[in-house]
């Protein structure tokens, strides 16, 4: 482990139960966060990476059994009371939810959404806690912050109400940010702005940043590490630069193709072909097999650990692709 690591995952699993069958959201997924790093988790839809936020933030014990090991900063989350680790969340370790129109509550002001985030995990008074509030919509980039505290969420545009929740995130100066897709359905300017104030803020604050997105530009653009999620699995980790120019696992291979790049018109797009699997019917082996077109009866019978084929690059697959100096000989 760096000297510089605040978040440390091992073998986090999450199960949740529906008709007496359980169903394995998460297996055994691991990776760290260093002070000011930025990773990317990135997959399909269902793959696992909302889970995973939850499953650190504690928010997922509600509703399944969270097993494994999440240390941050020396103290095991998994083992904390609900009381102990309410005092971590929003303070120290902070949430952006995927959709603020669901997230915020429209029968309160935005000013009053920042102040109580404040009353809970800071000692500020009432005069401090609204200027503190009025301080973070003016560095998320809201015009006219003072006048603006009293509205409501329905009165700003959809670009906005993401900029409220992340000044409601980082009101408490955390020393971790768990972004959930921020900038899903927001148009490629408002998507830009948001990506850049994430990490203006968590530069200038020197937080860890771990990014949910399905948005492999999006990863390539703001993360410095990856890790690709598929069937509640990490099936390949790395450097964003590495995994990107030369991907290992199949999966990831498809993800790049799915990017459209110089495509003539009326051209069909490439698509990663089948769809992921129920997690009532995952495969025995490999969950992404009957979707590969590089599988063998290995790939069927059993399951590929997460395994390091470099110093800083692991991959779940007993036939990933050749490496490009491998391809050329």
């Amino acid at each position: 482990m760096r000297k510089d690591t605040i978040l440390e995952v091992d073998n986090l699993c999450t199960t949740f139960t529906r008709g007496g069958v359980a169903l394995p959201a998460l297996r055994n997924v691991s990776f760290s966060v260093g002070k000011g790093e930025v990773l990317g988790l990135v997959g399909e839809s269902g793959s696992g990476k909302s889970v995973t936020l939850r499953s650190i933030l504690g928010l997922a014990r509600h509703y399944g059994e969270v097993t494994g090991s999440v240390r941050w900063q020396g103290q095991e989350l998994t083992a904390m009371s609900e009381r102990h680790i309410r005092r971590i969340r929003g303070r120290e370790i902070a949430m952006i939810f995927q959709e603020p129109m669901t997230s915020l509550n429209p029968l309160l002001s935005v000013g009053v959404q920042i102040t109580e985030t404040l009353k809970a995990h800071t000692d500020l008074n009432r005069a401090a806690r609204r200027d503190r509030a009025i301080e973070m919509l003016d560095q998320v980039g809201i015009p006219s912050a003072a006048s603006r505290l009293e509205e409501f969420p329905h009165q700003f545009s959809g670009g906005m109400r993401q900029r409220v929740m992340i000044a409601i995130a980082l009101a408490a100066s955390p020393k971790l940010l768990l972004a959930d897709e921020p900038t899903t359905a927001l148009d490629v300017t408002i998507q830009a702005q948001i990506l850049d104030l994430i990490l203006k803020l968590a530069d200038k604050m020197s937080t860890g940043v771990v990014l949910v997105t399905h948005d492999l530009g999006v990863v390539a653009q703001t993360c410095e590490d990856v890790a690709v999620m598929y069937a509640g699995r990490i099936v390949e980790q790395g450097a964003v630069r590495q995994v990107l120019r030369a991907p290992r696992h199949p999966y990831t291979v498809g993800l790049m193709r799915s990017v459209p790049q110089d495509v003539p018109p009326r051209t069909q797009l490439y698509s990663v072909p089948g769809t992921p699997p129920s997690l009532e019917a995952l495969p025995r082996g490999c969950a992404f097999a009957p979707r590969c077109n590089a599988q063998s009866t290995d790939c069927l019978a059993a399951r590929p650990g997460l395994t390091a084929i470099t110093d800083d690059r692991r991959v779940a697959c007993f036939n990933p692709v050749p490496a490009p100096e491998e391809q050329a000989v």
